[in-house]
């Protein structure tokens, strides 16, 4: 399956410190033009792109003149607050050669586990895609700890490709792959061009960190590709420093390594919606919705709402029932219990005049449900 990246529509590509900062040494300027350039391809083919970038905390210390990287969380805080200007800055400008824009979002992973800020966090992302804007993602340093002791980005990149639900997850790193064992420490370790993401064994065998620029090294991305693979998205873990490695990718060409995952993107969200969400209500469908999600395969708009049971918050799973009482679909509810109520049998139009704001015109968007 050399071609996954070929075949994709949606990708989220992660960029490692080393290859920003030029070892630390400062932005890489070269180098950030030259991911704007192959992403800008990458628009050109018709994919959907997501950056994380690390290298906020190095651009932050050489800044500020640090030589090291501290260990003072607060210090590690202050040099990402400084380097996340620069950091936005850069990328700015590299992709304006293209007459790209871009979007900086800083997220911390408790943003992607409160289910309310999950669906914000994926309203905004997926309305910046649609506006053809580039999101560059990078962790909330100033104000996480979480990420900046146990992370790197590679965790993070991981849960926004399972928040959009990327088809791919493209780690880019100073190494060209995963190999059997450290390549640095073994001139006989061979590099895996093919894996099962989730295999035991590949975390024992990815070892510990890299460099002293970043945080992460291959186990987190091994973990990573596991994360990623759990909403069915495949990773490729390759090295920068290769010429055009987007590219060459996007055109099938078989570079570092590829760890797939077991189920399809979208069964994979489907089974994790039926099997393992808490559903805290319910919401009682007429028999035109009910034909809607269960032969045409729409959305759960409002109008289509009879009856609101339970107290649920906008993000939370729901039974969506038909007249007779029996389950036949469950899914993310874009509204609270109040907020459903007031709006139930009225035409999405109708949503902005009766509570004063919209979120999404669906109660329930077909990509959050499943049918049971």
């Amino acid at each position: 399956m050399q071609d996954i990246l070929k075949q994709a529509q949606r990708i989220v590509v992660k960029v490692g410190s080393s290859l920003v900062t030029n070892q630390g040494r400062g932005l890489d300027h070269i180098a950030l033009a030259c991911w704007a350039a192959q992403i800008a391809m990458l628009k050109q083919m018709g994919k959907e792109v997501i950056l994380v970038s690390s290298g906020a905390i190095a651009e932050g210390m050489q800044r500020l003149n640090w030589e090291g990287r501290p260990t003072a969380l607060f210090e590690l805080q202050a040099a990402a607050a400084v380097g996340q200007m620069g950091l936005a800055q850069a990328y700015a400008s590299s992709f304006c050669h293209h007459a790209l824009q871009t979007a900086q979002v800083l997220l911390t992973h408790e943003d992607l586990s409160n289910r309310k800020r999950y669906l914000n966090a994926r309203s905004t992302l997926t309305t910046l895609l649609k506006l053809n804007v580039i999101p560059i993602i990078n962790e909330n340093d100033t104000v996480a700890f979480d990420e900046i002791h146990f992370g790197d980005n590679d965790t993070l990149a991981a849960l926004v490709t399972n928040l959009i639900e990327a088809e791919v997850l493209v780690i880019l790193t100073d190494q060209a792959g995963l190999f059997t064992s450290d390549p640095r420490k073994n001139q006989h370790a061979q590099l895996l061009t093919e894996v099962s993401a989730g295999d035991a064994e590949l975390e024992a065998m990815a070892g510990g960190v890299g460099s002293n620029i970043g945080s992460g090294g291959m186990q987190s991305k091994v973990i990573a590709a596991k994360r990623a693979a759990r909403s069915g998205a495949h990773t490729i873990i390759a090295s920068g420093h290769e010429e055009d490695v987007l590219i060459r990718l996007a055109h099938g060409e078989s570079i570092g390594t590829r760890l797939l995952a077991k189920v399809p993107v979208l069964a994979a969200r489907k089974q994790w919606l039926a099997d393992y969400l808490q559903v805290r209500g319910s919401v009682v469908l007429d028999n035109g919705a009910v034909k809607a999600l269960t032969a045409d395969g729409k959305s759960l708009l409002p109008i289509g709402v009879i009856d609101v049971k339970g107290n649920f918050e906008r993000g939370e799973a729901v039974s969506c029932l038909d007249q007779k009482g029996v389950e036949i679909a469950r899914g993310l509810i874009n509204y609270s219990a109040l907020e459903t109520q007031k709006i139930l049998k009225q035409a999405s139009s109708e949503i902005e005049a009766i509570l004063g704001y919209v979120d999404e015109a669906e109660l329930i968007h077909r990509n959050n449900l499943v049918l049971l």
